[in-house]
């Protein structure tokens, strides 16, 4: 076997990075030294050109004496003068007016570190900016000189919090201004902002701030707060009315929102709400807001304001990796077929260009996919298709055609179920000679998803148990799949720089003793990006006497990584993988392969990308002696 240079990091997702690699490379004809990826700029120097009519430059002193570290970092932070001193402003009239709203800025600073007592002193060429004329001149030839000069005062602490009004009788230290609070302007403005939230969390749309009065004693160094609110009446939804459809059924959104009239308003619902209708992924933008008063039966009605996107859409990508030479895909889609979300998806691939000349010998991937939200219920959906396929990793040929489809049921936020059908023609070649196979299948999923980041989790878990029950029609052969996995993340400290990420999993089929009369699709096989790093696609497997790969009845899975952020951008990630294949229905961890290596991740909006090298810690001989693995998102 040779060793592993491929752009995959699971079984099911390479086409999506075969797609990736291709915009990469789409990428790279740019100025020396910078580079971006899908409009993201990644690193290098970002130039950007920006005209300023008459340039004036100005020599910024900026002194703060008395400042902590951590106060004189959060002044410099919130000064425009300190932030924009190497770069001009637009005559001498706009270092003034930028020196005026950066005394505005330090004195908001100063407020939120709870520093009441401060002073900001800001000199313009030595004149303080109070007594510059309206039209200043300086002289030319050389930078404005501009002091800033800050003195921050003693530290205030939180006195005594009155709460009035419909807020009397609710506890301060529910809103976050207990004993121990800081003082600062942002506790208090977020005190009044969580009462409010409060108050509408009970069903009270209408609520807001009445008072919000806060005297700094600067004769005892601290700040009373006095908060008050009207809470308004408890009401139910109203009217619910859809706004900016054009080719997508208004009822359909109203009913897939799932905010119906009659029930209590919550504020929790309306956000849902709008993610869920992002999710079709027929919108580019979704806002869904009551209205700023209750109608005459006292309900309060709701709008959904949406501005459809493109529905069309199609792409292309290539890959190019050492052992399986070059690949080609592309796909064709529309995301509102018949008017209410219906998707579909045409797709295909070739791959190993240039390892072989036989066109036999060619990886092939073609398929149709459709997928209908809201079928039924606007909690179930519809996922259907057809998939041809051929693949000839290292331990096995085969030729599949795949047509399934399942419904998938929200029970809540977290939990889904999903059952459905398949039927699966399959033609192999491995350790038991060319075999046909015609399975008919019953997929029956179950999953708790509980992470905080879909993406990029830093705290939660994951549950999934499968059964795959199937009847191999040929052989009048009866087995079942069942498979267990489980995934947990927690970050350390507040920033959650280190991300301790683990995953285990088991499987087994039940049925048939004789291994040859299940499809080598269904047995089992780890190695890969997608299960145990450092060894190649389906490596890890029984093997028969002549030293062919069996595939197993059982398995077992294990991964560890730590998650660290580097930067707010770049993370290292060094991880262990460990996997075992058996023969017997139950893993015998009598041939454990484990990888270790270390992964390069890079934060985007849409997941970070991926890049992992391993090593087999336990190679098989004449195996495989690295991988290099690319791709989006975790590898869990």
């Amino acid at each position: 076997m040779r060793p592993v240079l491929g752009f995959a990091y699971s079984r099911t997702s390479r086409n999506v990075l075969m797609t990736g690699v291709c915009c990469l490379s789409m990428a790279l004809p740019q100025p020396a030294g910078a580079f971006s990826l899908f409009g993201i700029h990644l690193f290098g120097e970002k130039t950007e050109t920006v005209t300023v009519l008459n340039p004036v430059r100005y020599a910024l002193t900026f002194d703060a004496p008395a400042a902590d570290k951590d106060l004189l970092k959060s002044l410099q932070n919130a000064s425009g003068l300190y932030e924009g001193r190497e770069s001009p402003v637009s005559g001498d009239l706009g270092v003034v007016i930028k020196a005026r709203d950066d005394r505005d800025r330090l004195i908001a600073a100063l407020y939120e570190n709870a520093r009441y007592g401060g002073v900001v002193t800001i000199k313009v060429a030595g004149t303080d900016i109070d007594r510059l004329p309206p039209n200043p001149v300086f002289p030319k030839g050389a930078p404005v000189p501009v002091s800033v000069s800050v003195e921050p005062g003693p530290l205030f602490t939180l006195g005594t919090v009155h709460l009035e009004g419909d807020a009397a009788g609710r506890s301060a230290e529910d809103l976050g201004l207990g004993p121990q609070t800081s003082a600062g302007s942002g506790n208090i403005l977020r005190a009044g902002e969580k009462l409010i939230a409060m108050l509408r969390d009970e069903g009270r749309p209408l609520a807001r701030l009445d008072k919000r009065e806060v005297v700094a004693d600067h004769a005892t160094n601290r700040v009373d707060v006095t908060l008050s609110a009207i809470s308004g009446p408890v009401a139910s939804v109203g009217a619910v009315e859809v706004k900016g459809t054009k080719t997508v059924d208004s009822d359909f959104v109203r009913d897939y929102s799932r905010i119906n009239g009659g029930q209590p308003f919550s504020p929790t619902d309306m956000k849902k709400a709008a993610d869920r209708l992002r999710k079709l992924g027929v919108f580019s933008s979704v806002t869904v807001r009551e209205k700023d008063k209750l109608a005459p039966d006292g309900t309060i009605p709701v709008d959904i304001e949406v501005s459809e996107g493109k529905h069309r859409y199609f792409g292309f990508g290539a890959q190019v990796s050492t052992t399986d030479g070059a690949g080609l895909s592309g796909y064709w889609g529309h995301r509102n077929l018949f008017g209410r979300a219906e998707t579909i998806k045409f797709e295909g691939a070739v791959s190993r260009l240039g390892e072989t000349t036989d066109v036999t010998g060619l990886d092939y991937t073609a398929g149709v996919a459709f997928s209908k939200p809201g079928i039924f219920v606007p909690a179930a959906r519809l996922d259907a298709g057809i998939k041809l396929k051929t693949e000839h990793p290292d331990t096995y040929e085969a030729t599949t055609v795949t047509s399934s489809a399942i419904i998938t049921y929200e029970v809540n936020d977290r939990d889904t179920v999903s059952a459905g059908g398949e039927v699966e023609w399959a033609r192999t070649q491995d350790a038991f000679g060319t075999n046909t196979y015609i399975t008919t299948s019953l997929p029956l999923t179950a999953r708790r998803d509980a992470r905080d980041d879909k993406l990029n989790p830093t705290s939660g878990y994951t549950v999934s148990l499968s059964a795959k029950p199937s009847y191999e029609i040929k052989d009048s052969t009866f087995f079942s799949s069942v498979e267990g996995a489980v995934t947990g993340y927690h970050g350390l400290g507040e920033s959650n720089r280190v991300v301790f990420a683990g995953k285990a999993a088991l499987g087994t089929l039940i049925g048939t003793g004789d291994m040859s009369r299940i499809p080598t699709t269904r047995r089992f096989f780890q190695g890969g990006g997608g299960s145990v790093r450092g060894y190649a696609y389906q490596e890890i497997s029984p093997y028969n006497a002549a030293g062919s790969a069996t595939g197993g009845r059982s398995y077992a899975l294990g991964s560890l990584e730590a998650r660290i952020n580097v930067t707010e951008t770049i993370g290292v990630v060094p991880f262990i993988d460990a996997g075992t294949v058996s023969k017997n229905m139950a893993p015998s961890f009598s041939d454990i392969r484990a990888g270790a290596g270390v992964g390069l991740r890079y934060a985007t909006p849409f997941g970070p990308l991926r890049l992992d090298v391993a090593v087999p810690l336990n190679a098989y001989e004449n195996g495989t002696k690295y991988g290099i693995y690319a791709g989006i998102g975790q590898a869990f």
